[in-house]
């Protein structure tokens, strides 16, 4: 009697791999060239900001939806915890680093000093230290008093609110200051304000296998 030929069991199916370009030195290279030959000055008759100053913004812009896509893939569990943190240096470690060209240096350097505060409090979110979302108001007001004197404790506190508003809290935009002289932490406020916009546009977001950055 022929022996009962035995049913294969199916195999779960592996999890797509993930294939995604993390933000590199090609990139910030490419936006260091641009901003080189980009125009300062413009049109005195416009009230256009100047072509560089665009630029500079679309920058940062860039940098913090960049950040926040590390966030959102470990939030979604296509990368591990450590992943993301491991990434997030990286990326902090391209941003912050010295520009050649003195004049180059200054413009990138005013926005590396806005920045700080978003690889702050991304490392902060992802050890799970954030306030709870009705802290902020009081936060907020313990920034400004402090800021002048101690730039430190200041950027402690946006940075906690920052890993607030990455955990869901609303934030900054009320509490932003129309001013020709803002402080370091109306800086970080709006920088935080940034961080909640770029969240917005990642709400749906999910990487999939083979998606580019």
């Amino acid at each position: 009697m022929a022996a009962k030929k035995s049913k294969k069991t199916a195999e779960p199916e592996a999890a797509p791999k993930l294939f995604y370009i993390f933000y590199n030195q090609e990139r910030w290279d490419n936006w260091l060239k641009t901003l080189e030959t980009a125009d300062w000055a413009g049109d005195e008759e416009s009230e256009e900001m100047p072509e560089g100053f665009r630029i500079l913004d679309g920058f940062s812009d860039d940098i913090t939806l960049a950040v926040m896509k590390i966030i959102r893939l470990c939030q979604n569990e296509r990368i591990t915890l450590e992943d993301a943190r491991t990434k997030l240096r990286d990326v902090e470690e391209i941003v912050m680093a010295g520009v050649p060209g003195e004049e180059l240096a200054e413009i990138v350097g005013s926005m590396q000093v806005s920045l700080v505060v978003l690889f702050a409090a991304g490392q902060k979110y992802l050890e799970a230290i954030y306030p709870p979302a009705e802290e902020i108001k009081t936060l907020v007001k313990e920034g400004r008093k402090v800021v002048t004197k101690d730039p430190e404790k200041a950027l402690e506190i946006a940075s906690s609110i920052g890993s607030a508003v990455i955990n869901g809290a609303s934030c900054c935009g009320k509490y932003v200051k129309d001013t020709d002289e803002p402080t370091l932490f109306d800086e970080w406020l709006v920088e935080v304000e940034r961080i909640a916009d770029a969240l917005k546009s990642l709400k749906n977001f999910d990487e999939e296998a083979g998606a580019g950055s």
